[in-house]
């Protein structure tokens, strides 16, 4: 064999042991397409928001019906965890192992997202927009790969806790909080805001997501004199509170978090009729509401709703979440270009900039920057009138709380 052959012969040899490690580079693209996962309960105790899950597939397949983006499909692999924060560990570790994708993308659920954190930051694996207000996940230095796609609970319990405070200034409230991370978050947003008067003023009482009801709960908080009452939770709960405050004859005055915001979700199972008054804090325009019937975000949302979503609850706004979730995943992927790698999939997460999505509530937009990894950070408060929404003061935000 002659010099060049040697030469020819071994330049082969090192493209044979450099092309996997490039391609390891960017795992899960391919020239047509980006391999995504996600992970949501579909079924168990929070299946009415995994609604969101569903809302992101159906807008993936748009985008794909589309043409996709920059040239590529989304192949987006979605999961059930219901809820349990095993199962999300056990998809989280198929999705990167075997499916390979290039990064997690919704992962829904503050359980799940808090099991599985460690296990794809060892792996280098970005979790974008998850929904989780956990105020642990905006600790960016902790959470490096990671953007949140709810308000934090802080900010948000923070922003109840004000309100609350002026509209009944020294009355005793009562906290119906879920027993994990989601509702500890919220009752200590609370208990930084009230100080030293938490102890005094403030009764909680604690469920976990495998009981039954919440029943007993609400009758003893009830019986506490409390004439507010905040449920930190998910949809299912909710309800059930609502409607046990209203079979008691407990008038207390309702106040519901983001996640436990829907029509379809909370409101209809608990009874309309019991619902009245209940306020909840919002990012987005109501697209069952007659008021938004000729603004053109909400027309965009029930065209896109009546081909992708036929047959499902359209005054679930679980599924809204998720439509708005599928506007951000497309936005990041457009800024990526061609530069498909786990690097630039996390800058471009952190570089959205006064991004304004036609279902968010006017005035709502996104800004994330390398030290504020919270896709949202702004609320609007809105009291529930029996027959829709009608929204009250102006736009709150994480910094005027």
């Amino acid at each position: 064999m002659g010099t060049k052959s040697v030469f020819v012969a071994a330049c082969v040899a090192m493209s044979l042991l450099v092309s996997p490690a490039s391609a390891a580079d960017e795992p899960g693209v391919s020239a047509t397409e980006i391999k995504i996962g996600g992970i949501f309960p579909f079924s168990g105790p929070a299946s009415s928001i995994g609604l969101v899950g569903r809302g992101v597939v159906a807008y993936v397949q748009s985008i794909n019906d589309r043409g996709g983006i920059n040239g590529r499909k989304i192949n987006y692999i979605a999961m059930d965890d219901a809820y349990s924060p095993p199962k999300a560990v056990e998809h989280a570790r198929k999705l990167i192992e075997s499916d390979e994708v290039s990064f997690i993308f919704g992962q829904l659920g503050t359980p799940g997202n808090s099991a599985t954190a460690k296990y794809l930051k060892t792996k280098g694996v970005p979790s974008i927009a998850i929904v989780s207000g956990s105020s642990k996940f905006t600790d960016i230095s902790e959470y490096p790969l990671t953007t949140t796609g709810l308000v934090s609970y802080q900010t948000e319990g923070r922003i109840y806790a004000k309100f609350l405070d002026k509209t009944l200034p020294g009355a005793k409230y009562a906290i119906l909080f879920q027993n994990d991370d989601l509702g500890k978050d919220y009752v200590s947003a609370f208990k930084s805001f009230l100080k030293a008067d938490f102890d005094k003023r403030v009764v909680t009482a604690a469920y976990e997501v495998t009981e039954p009801t919440v029943d007993s709960q609400v009758v003893n908080l009830k019986s506490s004199g409390a004439e507010a009452l905040f449920v930190a939770g998910t949809p299912k709960f909710a309800a059930q509170a609502i409607r046990k405050a209203a079979e008691i004859g407990w008038k207390a005055k309702i106040i519901v978090n983001f996640p436990s915001g829907s029509v379809g979700g909370t409101l209809k199972p608990a009874g309309l009729e019991n619902s009245v008054g209940v306020i909840v804090g919002t990012i987005n325009k109501d697209p069952s509401d007659a008021k938004w019937n000729d603004d053109d975000g909400v027309r965009g949302y029930k065209a896109f709703f009546a081909k992708y979503l036929p047959g499902a609850d359209f005054e679930n706004t679980s599924y809204l979440t998720g439509y708005m979730q599928g506007m951000i995943l497309e936005q990041i992927i457009k800024q990526c270009g061609n530069d498909l790698s786990r690097k630039n999939i996390v800058k471009q997460a952190k570089s959205l900039r006064h991004l304004v999505l036609p279902t968010a509530y006017p005035g709502v937009e996104v800004n994330t920057t390398e030290s504020n990894n919270m896709i949202w950070s702004q609320l609007q408060l809105q009291r529930w009138s029996g027959s829709g929404w009608e929204q009250f003061g102006g736009i709150l935000d994480a910094s005027a709380e």
